[in-house]
């Protein structure tokens, strides 16, 4: 079940920061949020009953979801993070992926459920299962907290999808911009 979120009347914020100040307009709010990531959980639970999954984590920006994904999930779970870099300090991707760190766990012969925070380009989704087939994963499903279209490149199959959103730029809930925002409870967008 995929979850398009419109909202008629946004909440309007200012931040202010040391060089300027941005405005942001709440997009999901933090019980929205939730309420989602339980929905998640459930259907994860669900699927994988009788199975001990490899969550794996996309950092640095799916932690929140992660952590709050991993405490609702009923059955037992091992739990590793990957690290890539795709944006630096820009609002679009800049198309070159860096792997800064691996999974640490054999993956080999396991179930595993990639976790990411937001979907855009597709790129670097795209390499990391590519790089996890290659280890030799059991099978491989991907979660993703917002699969957002408006500039996807790579094809990409998402199989518990939060939040599907057409464009903007998405900070909060770990979503960051120039690593920025992250800590704010809802998912806004920058204007």
């Amino acid at each position: 079940m995929k979850v398009t979120v419109r909202f008629k009347e946004p909440d309007i914020c200012i931040i202010v920061n040391k060089e300027k100040i941005v405005e942001k307009e709440i997009l999901i709010p933090r019980e929205t949020i939730q309420k989602r990531v339980a929905e998640l959980a459930d259907q994860i639970s669900s699927d994988y009953e009788g199975k001990e999954p490899i969550l794996i984590g996309i950092l640095n920006g799916v932690v929140f979801f992660f952590a709050d994904l991993v405490r609702e999930i009923r059955i037992p779970t091992m739990i590793d993070f990957i690290r890539a870099a795709s944006y630096g300090s820009k609002k679009t991707s800049s198309g070159t992926i860096r792997l800064t760190k691996d999974v640490e766990m054999p993956v080999k012969g396991k179930p595993v459920i990639l976790v990411e925070d937001i979907v855009d380009t597709g790129l670097t989704l795209t390499h990391i299962v590519r790089m996890l087939k290659d280890k030799g994963v059991e099978s491989l499903k991907i979660c993703a907290l917002i699969d957002k279209l408006e500039r996807r490149d790579m094809t990409v199959s998402i199989d518990y999808c939060g939040f599907q959103i057409e464009e903007g730029f998405l900070v909060g809930y770990g979503l960051d911009y120039d690593e920025k925002y992250r800590h704010l409870p809802d998912i806004c967008v920058l204007k």
